[in-house]
């Protein structure tokens, strides 16, 4: 198993983050990271999300939403092929810093057994996540 998590102070209440983060056709107008998401909102649905971390090739792949709970936390689980390969449980947490500011938490869980091999894909990965969370900073700054 591997763990990446990442974390920004984003200077908009949650309730802000979470339209621009949920707002999902307007993805790809600021963010570098998950170039698009298409699909219904709700636990137990899947989505279809395009990925592309830096220096890498992008991937399609359908996981199934885990949490959808507003201006809190948005979760869900894909695999690669079939479960216990790779597969990954995604997730973005926005937490009230006060004086209306956002703590977002956006990580993944990694298991399976091909996780060993992709040590050189999951650091991209991660500056993926990193990119991610400066781009939506700035759009939920804008003024």
């Amino acid at each position: 198993m591997r763990h990446i998590e990442t974390e920004i102070l984003i200077n908009a209440s949650p309730e802000k983050v979470w339209v621009v983060l949920t707002d999902f056709e307007q993805h790809p107008k600021w963010n570098p990271f998950i170039k698009s998401i298409e699909g219904e909102k709700a636990v137990g649905r899947r989505l279809k999300v395009f990925i592309q971390p830096p220096d890498g090739g992008g991937m399609t792949f359908k996981p199934e939403v885990l949490a959808f709970e507003a201006n809190k936390q948005f979760r869900w689980k894909g695999k690669l092929f079939l479960k216990g390969i790779f597969d990954g449980e995604h997730y973005f947490r926005l937490s009230d810093a006060g004086n209306g500011a956002t703590r977002f938490v956006h990580g993944e869980k990694f298991s399976g057994f091909l996780v060993a091999l992709m040590g050189g894909t999951l650091d991209k990965t991660k500056v993926g996540f990193e990119l991610m969370n400066e781009a939506l900073k700035r759009e939920c700054e804008k003024v």
